[in-house]
């Protein structure tokens, strides 16, 4: 029988067990994945502590690629044999998986199979985020949290590409060189400087059109700060803990402010978002105007080692496990 990583209770990472797993065969709409990559990401760790809320047992995991194996009834658009990946639903920490259609892509030649795991959940986010939810143009001086960071690394040479300043926030030299590589022509080392100080001097004031911030309560209020009047804040996850609460009265005193908090889902629910943002993706990645860094591999059945270290901070760029 195939193996998975799952948990029976929330907790911390020695809640994750390696287990025998029944896999049924796929029914309409569903094909049979072997995995031979799996992504690495905060959001599995929300799952695991219980901040976003889920059935137990649960198998943790967003993103994967791998081979179909089997394909259901009706199934027209997939074959046995296609190296595919995908972003969505839950339970990518297993050898082997029942997948919808709907939520499939398939990985075009140029990409290796760990790159399409590392980057389907964290290259779709970084797309949504500079091409829906502000779409940065050539000229744009924008301040991105955790630069450094698997999302940070994409978006930040993504945005350079687009034509835009990156500014990006880090927390050591070590993560400001790999900010310095994936784009940022301005770094922020912030257990060493006020970001909001240094973001108002590099823009001689006036403040950025956009801030770009995974990280949550202690950037928070900050990144407001750092907006010129008008300006989006897009609070994209909570590294360091959810904003539990907040005066929207706030954003009328410092500018008029947007405040957006939104998710992968929402910007790919439709099957033709999800296969644009796929494309793109793939797009920059095969012209290597992103370049992906997976910096960590861990077995699959090691992933709660890799929790820890991405709890740790001590993980930088992409994170893959290989069943």
């Amino acid at each position: 029988m195939p193996h998975a990583i799952r948990i029976h209770e929330t907790g911390g990472p020695e809640k994750m067990l390696w287990e025998e797993v029944q896999v049924g065969s796929p029914g309409p709409g569903e094909v049979l994945v072997r995995n031979t990559a799996v992504g690495l990401n905060f959001v599995d760790v929300y799952h695991r502590i219980g901040l976003y809320p889920n059935t137990l047992p649960l198998t943790l995991g967003m993103e994967g690629a791998g081979v179909v194996e089997a394909v259901g009834p009706k199934v027209k658009e997939f074959r046995v044999g296609d190296r595919v990946a995908y972003a969505n639903p839950i339970g990518s920490y297993s050898e082997v998986c029942l997948r919808p259609v709907g939520r499939l892509v398939k990985i075009p030649a140029g990409i290796d199979d760990k790159v399409a795991a590392a980057i389907m959940l964290k290259g779709m986010t970084a797309w949504y985020l500079i091409r829906r939810t502000y779409k940065v143009k050539k000229g744009d001086t924008i301040l991105m949290h955790a630069a450094a960071g698997g999302v940070g690394q994409i978006l930040c040479q993504w945005a350079k590409y687009l034509g835009a300043t990156v500014i990006g926030t880090v927390g050591s030299d070590e993560k400001a060189a790999l900010a310095k590589k994936a784009g940022c022509k301005h770094v922020i080392v912030t257990s060493m400087e006020k970001f909001v100080d240094r973001v108002k001097e590099i823009t001689k004031g006036n403040g950025v059109p956009v801030v770009y911030d995974g990280v949550g309560k202690d950037t928070f209020m900050d990144s407001l700060d750092c907006l010129a009047p008008l300006g989006m804040m897009a609070s994209f996850g909570n590294a360091s803990g959810a904003v539990t609460q907040f005066n929207p009265g706030i954003l009328a005193q410092k500018g008029s402010l947007f405040l957006t908090r939104p998710t992968l889902f929402t910007y790919t629910a439709k099957r033709e978002d999800l296969v644009k943002a796929a494309q793109d993706l793939f797009a920059v990645v095969k012209k290597k105007a992103v370049k992906i860094s997976i910096n960590q591999t861990y077995p699959l059945r090691e992933a709660a080692q890799a929790h820890i270290d991405l709890e740790g901070r001590k993980t930088t760029g992409s994170t893959v496990l290989l069943p």
